[in-house]
């Protein structure tokens, strides 16, 4: 099948599917074993064999997890931001933020892009795990690279006055903000995020819908922690060392320039976009030693802020 024929029945999958012409079901499983199937494997396929139409499926399901996933993350933070006990851990001062995202039509033709490029979507079994944690790894070093460099340009004068200000117009970042952009970034920015697997699936077509899920699950819950505002002494950057988390990003809505990364801190260390960062980390250990060696209680010290204006206390 050429290219153009290939996309035509593409392009009339996703039709049919918008139109109410379901695939059927016998079509979908034809000849499958059910009983060799694991559990998840099973419900799967009873989710596609009730809807009957992959397209339709994918669409909701992807849909409906995202919202759950974005918004579940975020409630959380949501919660700590009322207790005053947690103000400590607060990386910047609280804001309310609004959010509004138009990512529906996105999401809904995910299927059928992904099948041109070979993915597996309603097939089962699963991969092994092995083959999905292999697969993952290479999505975060990949959409990591691609975030760097689109994140860094959208902050050249024209693409940051008219597209990535809207994102900067909370300096103080708050889950819910992970995802409060101008439309355009969040179709640039998300190519990091589906850049991977299309990418992975046009060379090996050796891809499966439900990887693509729990990348998208994880990629999710990076985005919101990075954005959530909170460094607590759990937080997977007092762990894992090259991690960039919420003491990374938010010091990028404060000052507005470096650390343009998101899951891993090796492209700004690199490339020299981190030097800011790293001079107001020291200032901040330094002002945490000279109290300690005081003798005075530890109360709070100058946040990550270009006036100095705000404080934060100190853990």
């Amino acid at each position: 099948m050429d290219f153009a024929s290939h996309f035509n029945h593409t392009l009339g999958s996703f039709t049919d599917a918008l139109t109410g012409y379901p695939t059927p079901v016998s079509v979908l499983y034809e000849g499958l074993d059910i009983d060799s199937l694991s559990i998840f494997e099973k419900l799967w396929v009873q989710w596609y064999q009730y809807w009957g139409n992959p397209v339709i499926a994918t669409g909701v399901f992807s849909f409906v997890l995202h919202e759950i996933i974005y918004f579940g993350r975020s409630i959380p933070w949501m919660i700590i931001d009322q207790m005053p006990s947690m103000r400590k851990y607060k990386l910047q001062p609280l804001v309310l933020l609004s959010h509004f995202t138009v990512e529906l039509p996105q999401i809904w033709s995910f299927h059928p892009i992904c099948e041109y490029f070979g993915l597996t979507t309603h097939a089962v079994p699963f991969p092994s795990w092995l083959q999905i944690l292999w697969q993952i790894t290479f999505f975060f070093v990949f959409e990591d690279m691609f975030h760097y460099w689109a994140h860094r340009a959208l902050h050249w004068g024209p693409l940051y006055k008219h597209i990535h200000k809207m994102h900067h117009e909370f300096s103080a970042p708050f889950g819910l903000a992970a995802e409060y952009a101008h439309p355009l970034e969040v179709l640039i920015l998300g190519m990091g995020t589906i850049g991977g697997p299309l990418l992975l699936c046009a060379f090996t077509q050796n891809l499966h819908l439900v990887t693509v899920y729990i990348w998208i699950v994880l990629r999710l819950f990076q985005a919101v922690d990075a954005h959530s505002g909170y460094d607590f002494p759990i937080s997977l950057h007092n762990w894992i060392p090259f991690w960039a988390g919420a003491d990374h990003h938010d010091y990028h809505h404060m000052a507005f320039l470096g650390c343009y990364a998101t899951s891993f801190r090796w492209w700004d260390h690199f490339m020299g976009t981190d030097s800011g960062y790293q001079r107001c980390r020291a200032r901040e250990q330094a002002a945490k030693a000279k109290a300690a060696e005081s003798g005075k209680p530890i109360g709070v010290i100058p946040s990550a802020s270009a006036t100095g204006a705000k404080l934060k206390t100190a853990a």
